[in-house]
């Protein structure tokens, strides 16, 4: 082995006075040694990172590179430039200016500083692209130096044809005697400067790893789309404006289902502002612990749409269908019991590790039709409920459409409606417009008593009975109970909540240019979810505290994905839920204009859903039949379910037919709860399509590109870049607690 380099200081000076230091050739005392070939780059500081596929122009014989298992040609007459990473021959070396980071140990281009010996193949190198890479390779790495390479190789290329040689003279390599070449000082090369233009090369793969990589830091935080990043902080008030903003993007999920469930459950006006008011409480402090605890994505968790189904499910029971005494009371501590056991269930599922082992089932062919029949299953009650008032609910529809705007289109929409009640539109001759319910007893204001319950903006006493301070608290409703049939209901929605919530952090991820959560991640999150479940199980919402699908389009919509903002909106949430008048305000919105808000916001997720197939092989035949027929049965099988409870028609509003088939389904064995179970899971649209989605995704026959396999995050790339997940990371402090909890990726 011949002499090394100079030391890094004299290496240092060489460079600031515009001098390139010498890299000795590497001349192998016997046979190719990968320790010896590592021992020569580390003392003359020599990195390669061009690409393999250049051929020799010497003879040469075939040996296996050990460590890596690839294999490599190395020529004993002429000299062979090797890539240290995946290690595969050239005979071109470029050697970039490389900087470590001392904290994170991550190599920073500096832009390349030794010039390639010419004579090298720009065809070859075209050719080569995909046959060297290693298990390892950085793609972000080697997406920002193949423009410089190409760039520097077209300016040389250019210069031979200029001067007439064809490389092999004064710029060439020198032959000695036949042990190996002599490589000369090269000329100092002018610095390519990258170009970010805010694009990703798109053979990385759908837009995952952005060009705005902060070497600061080394993981992938802002996307050059975003007006304020995962880590930034603008200051106080900007935040506070941020995390408000996505917050009331957010209104159609937090307030409204109470708005829906409250009155179906007989609950008063009083009951619907406090069961607001524990809403935004429980909101708050789940969003608190997701940022976190849990994936730590600016994720909003709340009351979701997938547990309200089947919430209706069991309001809407034979035994309760006739209750007039404390009917909302009874019914609430039912669902609290219920969510408590299913969140018990998705909480072991995630931190167990079983999550991860599942997630190998689940892919976006699944994901995307069992999302999309969460939005589909209220379609009985979306515009329907709106219709009731076509003067309210299609302006507001319209407005929605238009601005895409949620509270503001509401708040017009909102004094629009004050205005017509103030003006007398919905007054009529002989009917009292302070009690509207009681106007079916006089038959001339029967007919106008359904326009005034849903049209009127005073129709609500809750501002007059709601206290000005109450702080929500668990047990509020009394003592849950627990019951084997919705217990089971609730196990099997917490899997469908689960796998909403996967596509929510891949999809989350995606859009604001962070490497997709492995599944040691995904399941730290599912797990925590659970946790944040038996929560609002125990302050008695109604319904389970997930990750809300809509937030995925709010953070397109605000361009705010920022970590801090959401919490500090979390907090301002959980101050406002003290505030007993604020429940009573967003309580008393007519029930018209939360139907019109909620069309839109079910239709949102419906897209949503859909949208995951972007992930996969869209024209592929196999995915078109799955996603069509799973839809297709996941309406159609709950509507054979729920044809055999014909006689509710005449105790039940029209839009609660369907979610009453439970005690009067066709499934009779000898066990009358566990009738009940089966017949309400099947008689839910987002069950059945899952179901069917599950058996055939992973029955029929596809590639794992076709079917979109959440494979992004790899084992190997998280091996050599380790620091792009840094953005996942449990606080330090917390991870110590869970360094052994490999299957929660801490």
């Amino acid at each position: 082995m011949e002499g090394g380099s100079n030391s890094d200081m004299k290496e240092r000076m060489e460079r600031q006075k515009g001098v390139n230091p010498k890299i000795e050739p590497f001349v192998p005392k016997k046979g190719y040694d990968p320790r010896e070939l590592k021992s020569w780059a580390k003392r003359t500081g020599f990195v390669s990172t061009t690409f393999s596929g250049e051929t020799e122009r010497g003879g040469g014989h075939s040996r296996r590179d050990f460590d890596n298992g690839r294999d490599l040609n190395v020529s004993s007459n002429e000299n062979v430039g090797f890539d240290l990473e995946r290690g595969v021959n050239k005979t071109e070396t470029v050697s970039p200016k490389i900087e470590l980071d001392p904290i994170l140990g991550r190599a920073r281009n500096r832009g390349v500083e030794i010039e390639p010996i010419s004579g090298s193949n720009d065809e070859g190198l075209r050719n080569g692209r995909g046959k060297g890479r290693g298990r390892g390779e950085n793609l972000g790495r080697r997406t920002e130096m193949e423009p410089i390479l190409r760039g520097h190789n077209e300016e040389r290329k250019d210069a031979r044809n200029e001067n007439g040689n064809d490389g092999d003279s004064a710029n060439g390599a020198v032959n000695g005697n036949g042990n190996g070449h002599i490589a000369q000082a090269a000329t100092p090369v002018t610095e390519v400067p990258r170009k970010d233009d805010g694009n990703v090369d798109e053979e990385v793969g759908m837009g995952i790893y952005p060009d705005c990589e902060d070497p600061s830091y080394g993981g992938w935080h802002q996307s050059p789309r975003m007006k304020c990043g995962l880590r930034e902080n603008p200051g106080v008030v900007p935040l506070m404006f941020y995390g408000l903003q996505h917050y009331l993007s957010l209104a159609g999920s937090l307030i409204f289902i109470p708005l829906i469930t409250v009155p179906t459950m007989g609950g008063s006006d009083k009951d619907t502002a406090d069961v607001v008011s524990t809403v935004l409480l429980v909101s708050g402090l789940t969003t608190i612990l997701h940022s976190y605890f849990g994936t730590r994505l600016p994720l909003v968790q709340g009351s979701s749409f997938v547990y309200l189904a089947p919430a209706l499910v069991i309001m809407n029971s034979e035994e309760y269908r006739n209750l007039a005494d404390h009917k909302f009371r009874y019914i609430m501590r039912e669902l609290q019991g219920a969510i408590i056991v299913g969140s018990i269930f998705q909480s072991f599922l995630g931190y167990s590790g079983l999550m991860s082992l599942f997630l190998r089932l689940v892919n976006p062919v699944v994901v995307a039709p069992t999302v999309a029949a969460v939005g589909l299953a209220f379609f009985s009650y979306g515009f329907p409920q709106a219709g009731s008032c076509v003067e309210i609910s299609l302006p507001q529809i319209l407005l929605i459409l238009i601005f895409t705007l949620v509270p503001v289109s509401v708040m017009i929409i909102w004094a629009y409606a004050f205005f017509l009640t103030a003006g007398g539109a919905y007054n009529f001759k002989g009917c009292n417009p302070d009690i509207p319910n009681s106007n079916i007893l006089i038959d001339a204001c029967q007919k106008h008593a359904n326009t005034m319950r849903h049209c009127r903006t005073d129709v609500s006493n809750a501002m007059r009975t709601a206290a000005w301070v109450r702080i929500p608290y668990p047990f509020q409703w009394g003592v849950p109970t627990f019951r084997l049939r919705t217990s089971i209901i609730m196990v099997i929605v917490s899997l469908v909540a689960s796998i909403d919530s996967i596509g929510s952090y891949h999809s989350t991820a995606i859009r604001i240019n962070l490497k997709p959560p492995t599944p040691g991640i995904v399941s730290r999150g599912i797990g925590l979810e659970g946790f944040c479940s038996v929560l609002a199980g125990l302050w008695g919402t109604g319904t389970g505290a997930t990750t809300l699908t809509e937030n995925v389009h709010t953070i397109n919509a605000t361009k705010v994905a920022n970590r801090r903002a959401v919490q500090l909106g979390a907090v301002l949430l959980i101050l406002f839920s003290f505030v007993g008048k604020i429940g009573a305000i967003l309580a008393s919105i007519p029930q018209a204009l939360a139907a019109a808000v909620l069309c839109f916001t079910w239709a949102l997720i419906v897209a949503l859903g859909l949208s995951t197939l972007q992930y996969t092989t869209n024209a592929s035949s196999r995915n078109i039949i799955i996603v069509g027929v799973s839809l297709f049965f996941g309406l159609s099988v709950p509507a054979y379910f729920q044809q055999y409870a014909p006689e509710t028609g005449l105790i039940l509003p029209g839009y609660l037919v369907p979610y009453a088939a439970a005690s009067n389904g066709p499934v009779h064995t000898g066990n009358a709860q566990f009738n009940f179970a089966m017949n309400a899971l099947l008689s839910l649209n987002m069950v059945v399509t899952l179901l069917v989605a599950f058996v055939l995704d992973n029955t029929v026959p596809g590639s794992r590109q076709e079917r979109g396999v959440y494979a992004w995050s790899k084992a190997e790339d998280i091996m050599t870049d380790p620091s792009s997940l840094l953005d996942y990371s449990l606080p330090s402090r917390v991870a110590r607690c869970f360094h052994w909890a490999k299957c929660v990726g801490t």
